[in-house]
């Protein structure tokens, strides 16, 4: 059968309408085509607009397994572009961010502009008089913003940004309200790694179904009032397909609105940092504030590699076929106070910080079923939960409740119409 898989270019028949088949995991061949089929044709979240926030900023980033420098030029404008020189292809730039005028390959010294023209090549008399700098800059890839969120995509035809995001515009705004009336900034990170496919974590972003299963520490860890509120499989959220491999999942309904009910009562483990808030704040935005600080009620996830997850960002990056890289991104209020800051920090600790109890758990999982998947080849991975008994969102897509599979049966129908192409 894997032979059989390796010598076609179609994969689609691997994508089922309530599962998928093992190879999905497994095949080497099937991982290159994704790379070139989906993570080389559409939108990837690339960084953060905070991360390049002046003139000379620079990130590290990957579209796939391809290391890119994410820079603002002296105009302002944002460029990614392929980290490689054009010369004999070593990297330009080996520091995860900061400030820069100019990058400069370490092996022959070519230097570059921040738009990624080529600037200065040494000794330009061993070259012939045709020798042409400007077709020999770093290679650009096209890029797309929306809301803080920076995307790149090789593919210079690809859709417009806003088209590719579509029903999750709507989503990705509600998210940006943590920032409590300021601006959403990135706060820190930390990274990790597990033995795993990629698709594996895109799937567990939108999977409730795991959650008192898996992170029963992390709900023995709560006070009574937080148990409650994370006891959502009891509640009315839900999972809706966004279309375009995007989908959200609602845990807590009433968190989707963070300027909705700000005259609720402020939970008992937010009262310290509220008092705190008064001596600089109105009441009003304390309490703005004060629910921002503590996250919305869903996830969202953005095919094929983004998610804004509760209070923050979950990045994953596709190594191999049986490996993928995971950063998850604090984020916090730029220029808000300190306080709600440092307690957003400590909320993110305590789940995704890799002493917390969510992380920890995740991956142990992701990696078991890495490791199940070398059993039984012929069985299929089920994504059937909630079939048959979903309802229909206003836009016509599938929604079904927060307990159902309906986001990954949307990405993997993003993953075959990708993967036929």
């Amino acid at each position: 059968m894997l032979d059989i898989l390796n010598t076609s270019p179609d994969w689609s028949g691997l994508v089922k309408p309530d599962h998928v088949d093992t190879p999905m995991y497994e095949d080497p061949a099937i991982f290159d085509a994704e790379m070139d089929k989906i993570f080389s044709r559409t939108w990837v979240w690339v960084a953060h607009i905070s991360e390049v926030p002046d003139k000379g900023s620079f990130t590290l980033s990957y579209v796939g397994t391809q290391p890119v420098i994410v820079s603002r030029d002296r105009k302002g404008d944002v460029h990614v572009m392929v980290n490689r020189c054009r010369h004999r292809a070593a990297t330009v730039c080996e520091i995860k961010r900061g400030k820069t005028s100019s990058f400069q390959c370490p092996y022959h010294g070519w230097g570059y502009a921040l738009d990624g023209s080529l600037r200065g090549v040494p000794y330009t008399e061993g070259y012939a008089d045709d020798f042409d700098k400007s077709s020999y800059g770093l290679k650009r890839l096209k890029v797309g913003i929306y809301n803080g969120m920076i995307f790149a995509s090789f593919n210079m035809d690809v859709e417009p940004l806003e088209d590719f995001l579509g029903n999750a515009r709507k989503w990705i705004d509600l998210f940006m309200k943590q920032g409590g009336g300021f601006p959403v900034k990135v706060n820190g990170e930390h990274q990790f790694r597990f033995p795993g496919n990629w698709k594996i974590q895109l799937e567990n972003t939108t999977d409730a179904y795991h959650f008192p299963v898996v992170h029963k520490s992390f709900l023995q860890s709560l006070d009574a009032e937080a148990e409650k509120q994370f006891s959502f499989l009891e509640g009315e959220g839900f999972v809706e397909d966004l279309g375009n491999g995007h989908s959200v999942m609602v845990m807590m309904p009433e968190l989707i609105d963070l300027d909705e009910n700000l005259d609720a009562p402020i939970p008992e483990r937010f009262e310290e940092l509220a008092e705190e808030l008064r001596a600089d704040y109105d009441e009003a935005q304390v309490r703005r504030i004060v629910r921002a600080v503590g996250g919305t009620g869903f996830n969202l996830n953005l095919f094929p590699n983004a998610a804004c997850s509760l209070s923050f960002f979950r990045i994953l990056r596709p190594i191999s076929v049986k490996e993928t890289a995971i950063r998850h991104i604090a984020i916090g209020m730029d220029g808000g106070p300190e306080a709600g800051n440092r307690m957003r920090l400590r909320i993110h600790e305590h789940f995704q910080g890799p002493m917390g109890f969510g992380s920890p758990d995740d991956a142990e999982v992701w990696e078991r079923v890495q490791r199940g998947s070398a059993g039984g080849p012929d069985l299929p991975v089920m994504v059937n939960r909630g079939l048959g008994i979903e309802k229909q969102s206003e836009n016509g897509l599938p929604v079904g409740d927060v307990s159902a599979e309906t986001g990954m049966r949307g990405a993997y129908r993003q993953w075959k119409r990708m993967m036929q192409g």
